[in-house]
């Protein structure tokens, strides 16, 4: 009954919604002639509120919306003053400006001048012409606000129309609109606004500015005059890098940071060892010549790195170039993982300390999936450094690519970098002034934000690939270009000629001096000092010419192993832990008091927490790495009631050294070459990077191949990392059974690194402890289990731990008479359980079963000690699970042979040689394993 009244009463009443058409009608007449409508509506409308303090008039709401539909319909459409009123087209038009300063910023860089030789084609930016927002040079004269990034509040569209120009498309092409952070976008605007992309040096910047230039054209000069022919991958085309690196580490010292790692391919990699890291040209010219001493196999002068300390304004700042290889790219996630390290060190939260700087080439910038992976870290918790300073030595060519449709699918090499909203700016590389202001405006943003910046070099390449290529093959248009090009250093010494700066004569005595010193042979750059005691020492020394049979005690008081175990037990009140992680901490407390044999996790997790009770940092990452792919680990518990975290590692006692686990992102090969940089950086560092499965590490070969199995032969870089490879053969498939043993026995050589497979949760322990408390620091390659994380034979007790040690390897366990035994079966790993349970089932006692549980460096002493007992022996077998093409038959059998006596034999039992690692089928999978098992127990006779 009430509702009816109420809805009676609205449909009575004049503002009722159905009357919104002539109410509509009537406030559009009363606009444009108040004295047109009724008294009683004038009264009303009068009396309207004033809203937010505007008491300016309406205008007629149609002739908006009229505007509106013009401007859908015609693009040129432009309202007329006498149409809106002198305030509404005023508003217009400020609108428009503001259109055109956004379009500007947007695609200003599209309009760019900046390719040195003129090649680049530009795009049509119709959003950068005046008419596409209804502007015209009748508006020119017009004052509008600017937002006073000009360095005004208001300005002519004229003075606004040259000041974008000047800023967005002269020598600098900024890109910073796709970042979504508001104080970041208006920062970089400001920055460049204010400026108008022309800011004013004096003569003493535009001086260094020529001599470093000078000193960059010179020593290629050089060493083209010295060493014609030779291969040194010129800077030639790009000497604008020199000035990039040099105002970097300056801006960077004035910034607080103490120490920066580099890391570059080959190109002008010579150039900037000697002009920014200050190494002796007498040195490099000796490489050159052949002169030199080396240890191990050495590499070639492009790839070698270099360390050195610099005087800046008083303050010492440390450089380390990384070594790289030529696999282009894979060194940037090498250099953050050392920056993050060093940082670490330093206790440096705040990523003021130490920085990163990577220098790119253009093709393999677009090209290189390793740099998604990398910019894809940048933010991440467990990998953050605070922000890379990425240079593109963009020369527009890759090898003899130079046509983009076939390097890239986007505009800009460069476009990766927007997928972590990192600021690019691409700039002509012979405008030496703009070089210095960009690399200003990238160091100050790196500080401000933390976060990566891009400075994109547009330069070109004065030489083939190397300079004994010739490119005009495939290049011919660009060369004759190129030859009639003059250098950067001659056009800005002109320049500075002609403004009055310095004269010619001046500047001939620069190129003079530089070539003396250059005969001289000595250090070339003022600020260059012999290196300095740190604050933060890494000292190796304790790990030179230690091999892997250096004896080590890693023998731990059982009393405190179940103090520690008890505090990985422990978590504070009120924490609520899910169901069966309740249970494993359970079982763990019953482990640490004795009541129950020790499982894998809990005695990994002791060998972790006796580590950092020694002062020890570990860190462990990898994909799921906090449970565990198999939920064996759980380092890290997880409130149910709030998702809070807690992680007893951390929490062990105050003066512990510090625990990270990280579940890393979706990679292995950035992951993997990220943790090799951290552990070349950090020799008091158990640094482990762990495999979801152990096939897995496929996507990072090249870094196993050139960092980890072969870095301290080339280059004499120690490296302790740990390779956790999950490996057993359970009939889950191809892709999940074989960590591709075989690949990483192939690398081994002059005990380059240790590939171990441990088949006990003590053997497991005692193998980490191992790894550091031994003064030895080379990679270990571990194949880890899965089943038997959970196997009821696998287990271990807490005097193991306490009292025993690491094994190469293990002789016969069971009680059987040494004499009667006619064949001794050799293996490692998850096979040996199913033996030993076949054995035993079927009562075989002529037949032994040794593991050798460190394949390399193989320990042919220890493996022979095992052997011993078993004189009557003829028949050896090497058993393992893969096919007899994998695995460690083919790498290490000259190994199996060594140790037996003259008269053995040696035969396989295992599956077949096979394409793939494993069977597809339970059913063919368990086939396969009892034929093998038969096979080597002799059960089929």
């Amino acid at each position: 009954m009430e509702e009816g009244i109420m809805q009676r009463w609205w449909d009575s009443s004049h503002l009722f919604g159905g009357r919104s058409a002539y109410l509509d009608e009537q406030y559009e007449a009363y606009l444009r002639d108040p004295s047109s409508v009724d008294e009683r509506w004038r009264t009303y409308f009068d009396a309207l509120p004033v809203v937010d303090g505007v008491s300016r008039q309406d205008i007629p709401h149609s002739e908006i919306r009229e505007q509106f539909r013009a401007l859908v319909k015609n693009k040129n459409f432009m309202p007329q003053d006498g149409a809106t009123g002198s305030h509404g087209a005023q508003d217009l038009k400020q609108m428009y400006v503001s259109h055109l300063v956004a379009a500007y910023r947007r695609r200003g860089h599209q309009q760019a001048n900046l390719d040195p030789l003129g090649l680049a084609t530009k795009d049509e930016a119709i959003d950068l012409d005046l008419r596409h927002h209804h502007l015209t040079e009748a508006d020119y004269d017009t004052e509008f606000a600017s937002d006073a990034f000009f360095g005004q509040s208001t300005m002519s569209l004229r003075e606004i129309h040259e000041a974008l120009q000047q800023t967005y498309c002269s020598s600098i092409g900024s890109e910073f609109t796709h970042i979504t952070n508001t104080e970041e976008q208006e920062w970089l605007a400001r920055r460049l606004e204010s400026a108008r992309s022309h800011p004013t040096y004096d003569k003493e910047t535009k001086l260094r500015l020529l001599k470093q230039l000078t000193a960059a054209e010179g020593i290629e000069k050089y060493i083209h005059t010295k060493f014609p022919g030779t291969k040194r991958f010129s800077l030639e085309g790009g000497e604008s890098l020199i000035p990039i690196l040099d105002e970097l580490i300056y801006r960077s010292a004035r910034h607080g940071v103490k120490e920066i790692v580099i890391g570059m391919a080959h190109r002008g990699r010579l150039n900037a060892l000697v002009n920014i890291l200050g190494k002796q040209p007498a040195e490099l010219f000796d490489e050159f010549a052949g002169n030199f001493n080396f240890n191990g196999s050495g590499d070639v002068k492009y790839h070698q790195g270099f360390s050195s300390d610099l005087n800046i304004d008083g303050s010492l700042v440390h450089l380390a170039l990384a070594f790289n290889p030529s696999h282009l790219e894979i060194v940037s996630p090498v250099v953050v993982g050392s920056v993050r390290a060093r940082q670490e060190r330093r206790h440096d939260h705040t990523h003021d300390d130490v920085l990163a700087i990577n220098v790119h080439g253009d093709s393999a910038f677009a090209g290189q999936g390793v740099v998604m992976e990398t910019f894809n870290m940048s933010q991440a918790r467990g990998y953050t450094t605070g922000g890379t300073v990425h240079i593109v030595v963009n020369n527009q060519i890759g090898f003899t690519t130079s046509n983009p449709n076939d390097t890239r699918s986007s505009r800009y090499c460069t476009d990766i970098a927007k997928s972590i909203e990192a600021p690019i700016f691409h700039v002509n590389a012979d405008d030496p002034e703009a070089v210095l202001f960009v690399t200003q405006i990238a160091a100050d943003y790196r500080k401000q934000f933390k976060r990566d910046v891009v400075i994109d070099l547009i330069c070109y390449r004065r030489h083939g690939h190397n300079e004994a290529d010739e490119p005009r093959a495939t290049q011919p248009l660009m060369y004759s270009i190129i030859r009639k090009h003059k250098t950067t250093r001659t056009q800005y010494a002109d320049r500075l000629a002609d403004e009055g700066t310095i004269d010619k004569a001046q500047a001939a005595e620069m190129v003079t001096a530089y070539r003396d010193a250059l005969d001289h042979g000595e250090c070339v750059i003022d600020n260059w000092v012999p290196m300095q005691p740190s604050d933060y020492p890494v000292n190796w020394s304790p790990y030179l010419n230690i091999d892997w049979d250096h004896k080590v005690d890693t023998k731990v008081d059982v009393s405190l192993l179940q103090s520690l175990g008890d505090k990985l037990c422990d978590y504070p009140d009120g924490f609520e832990v899910q169901k069966q992680v309740s249970k494993l901490v359970d079982d763990r407390r019953k482990m640490a008091a004795g009541a129950l044999p020790l499982n894998w996790g809990m005695a990994e997790s002791l060998a972790y927490a006796t580590l950092l009770e020694e002062g020890y940092r570990v860190r462990i990452s990898g994909q799921d790495s906090g449970r565990g792919t198999f939920s064996h680990r759980h380092s890290v518990l997880h409130n149910q009631k709030d998702g809070s975290e807690y992680v007893p590692l951390k929490n062990l006692s105050d003066d512990q050294a510090t625990f990270m686990v990280i579940d890393s992102v979706l990679s292995e090969e950035a992951v993997l070459a990220f943790e090799y940089g951290y552990a070349t950086a950090e020799p008091r560092a158990l640094v482990i990077w762990e495999a979801q499965f152990g096939d897995f590490a496929n996507g990072a070969q090249v870094v196993i191949d050139q960092f980890i199995s072969s870095g301290e032969h080339k280059w004499g870089r120690l490296c302790g990392l740990v390779m956790f490879l999950p490996h057993g053969y359970e009939g889950q498939g191809p892709e999940h059974s074989s960590a591709r043993l075989e690949r990483y026995l192939q690398l081994c050589a002059e005990h380059n690194m240790q590939v171990c497979i441990p088949s006990t949760p003590a053997q497991t322990y005692h193998m980490i402890r191992r790894q550091m408390i031994r003064p030895m620091r080379r990679p270990l390659v571990v194949m880890t289990p899965k089943s038997l994380l959970r196997h009821r034979a696998a287990v271990s007790t807490l005097e193991e731990l306490a009292e025993g040690e690491w094994q190469n390897a293990i002789g016969e366990v069971d009680s059987l008479d040494p004499k009667n035994v006619r064949r001794v079966v050799m293996c490692s790993g998850k096979v040996y359980y199913d033996l030993i349970e076949q054995r035993r089932e079927k009562e075989v006692d002529d037949v032994a079963i040794i593991r050798i549980e460190q394949l390399y460096p193989f320990p042919a002493d220890c493996v022979k000690k095992a052997l011993e007992p078993f004189i009557n022996a003829k028949d050896f077998v090497w058993c393992q699970e893969e096919p007899m093409n994998q695995g460690a038959w083919y790498s290490s059998q000259h190994h199996f042979w060594s140790v037996l006596p003259e008269s053995g034999k040696l035969t396989y039992a295992g599956r077949e040689a096979s394409a793939a690692p494993a069977a597809g089928y339970m059913s063919l999978h368990v086939e396969q394993l009892q034929q093998f098992i038969n096979d080597a127990l002799l059960l089929d006779n």
